[in-house]
């Protein structure tokens, strides 16, 4: 295949069976695969009989620089398939700055669907699925972590994020204490291996159930989002009264009827529309 086009191929994150025959068909027929451990692809390459192809690695600490060489190859015509060691590229894995790249500079760029951690957790958490947000990997630094979490204090979709299993514990109480103990949420692991496993608790049942069970494996965390605020009670009568007193005070010093509802719901917290009523009902 020798045409100016960047594949994303996405590759199982557990389970051979999982790449697509699409798949097969990219890594076996383009120029050259940009792999994020050329290691792990000539791992799958053998594991599937799909035949040898040029390698060349595309990560973390070298995406700027390797992504112009890419780029360039593209240009001169070759084809490239961009893999990460598993699962779909560009999402919480490289890929990202040379699918910018490439689209700033007219190459053409092809998904090839396959495994996505993220959204298979999410299919099986069995939380609300029709909006979500991906949070991928928290901070190792706690004060960093947590400024993340409180910033999503109110989000009320569903969230997702990966978790290594090092960190879940500490992960796990910032969430409780951020999004309280009785949220809830599914932890998956091993998805599409031979152990996988969803568990699904709340917040405060998984603080204590991972520190009797030390976690074992990568962690996807789906976790329900904040509860709808509920209406605001009825003003009592005896708040209603003296609000509307203050008001005729207010009223028989010169202030108009709206000025003053509008002083004193400011200044008491009554709703403006509830102490409106109440004052016309009282003839005031």
């Amino acid at each position: 295949m020798s045409e100016s086009i960047l594949y994303l191929v996405a590759t199982p994150i557990g389970n051979l069976g999982d790449l697509s025959p699409r798949a097969r068909d990219i890594l076996s027929s383009v120029d050259f695969i940009a792999a994020e451990d050329t290691r792990v692809t000539q791992k799958l390459l053998t594991a599937c009989a799909l035949p040898r192809k040029p390698l060349i690695s595309y990560y973390e600490h070298n995406r700027r620089a390797r992504g112009e060489e890419v780029l360039a190859r593209l240009r001169a015509g070759e084809s490239c398939a961009l893999v990460t060691d598993a699962g779909t590229p560009a999402v919480s894995d490289p890929g990202e700055d040379l699918v910018a790249l490439c689209a700033a500079h007219g190459i053409p760029v092809v998904p090839i669907p396959g495994c996505c951690a993220a959204v298979c957790a999410l299919a099986a958490s069995g939380l609300p699925t029709g909006r979500w947000c991906f949070e991928g990997f928290l901070s190792v630094n706690k004060k960093a972590r947590r400024a993340h979490l409180d910033a999503l204090r109110n989000e009320k979709r569903t969230m997702i994020f990966y978790e290594a299993p090092h960190k879940l514990c500490a992960t796990l109480r910032d969430l409780a204490d951020t999004f309280g103990g009785a949220r809830r949420l599914s932890l998956s692991r091993e998805l599409t291996k031979l152990h996988e496993e969803t568990l699904r608790m709340t917040l405060d049942e998984a603080v204590q159930y991972f520190d009797a069970h030390p976690p074992r494996g990568e962690f996807v965390l789906t976790i329900e989002g904040a509860p709808d605020e509920p209406d605001a009670a009825p003003d009592e009568p005896a708040r209603l009264t003296a609000a509307a007193e203050a008001v005729r005070l207010r009223m028989a010093d010169g202030q108009t009827q709206k000025d003053a509802i509008k002083a004193v719901s400011a200044q008491t917290g009554v709703k403006k529309n509830a102490l409106y009523r109440y004052v016309l009902e009282q003839d005031m």
